[in-house]
């Protein structure tokens, strides 16, 4: 993959997390800047999500860990566990929002 089409998926992802968290029914800011993604919840704890452009990688940083997404077979792959992204950022936003929240792609 090369530096253009890297952009153009990641920044396609973290559009799709913005409409995702829009369309979830859970109160939750969002600023978009730059190639970074930042949720903030009501208890105050944030999400930070953000390309890695030298590496062609999402990081995600959130109150309880830190994880590296890497595209493979067209999904992005948690660089340390294997899981797939939406499960994770799924799963992290509901632990952060302290409710359960599903975050759909394919709004």
């Amino acid at each position: 993959m090369n530096d253009s089409q890297y952009n153009f998926i990641a920044d396609e992802l973290l559009l799709t997390l913005e409409e995702a968290i829009e369309d979830c029914g859970v109160d939750i800011d969002y600023e978009g800047v730059s190639g970074m993604l930042t949720l903030t919840f009501k208890n105050g704890s944030k999400v930070i999500i953000n390309k890695q452009a030298p590496l062609h990688e999402i990081w995600v940083a959130t109150k309880f860990n830190g994880h590296h997404f890497h595209i493979e077979n067209d999904q992005w792959i948690d660089k340390r566990g294997g899981g797939e992204f939406w499960q994770f950022i799924t799963k992290a936003v509901s632990l952060q929002a302290e409710t359960e929240i599903t975050l759909n792609p394919e709004v």
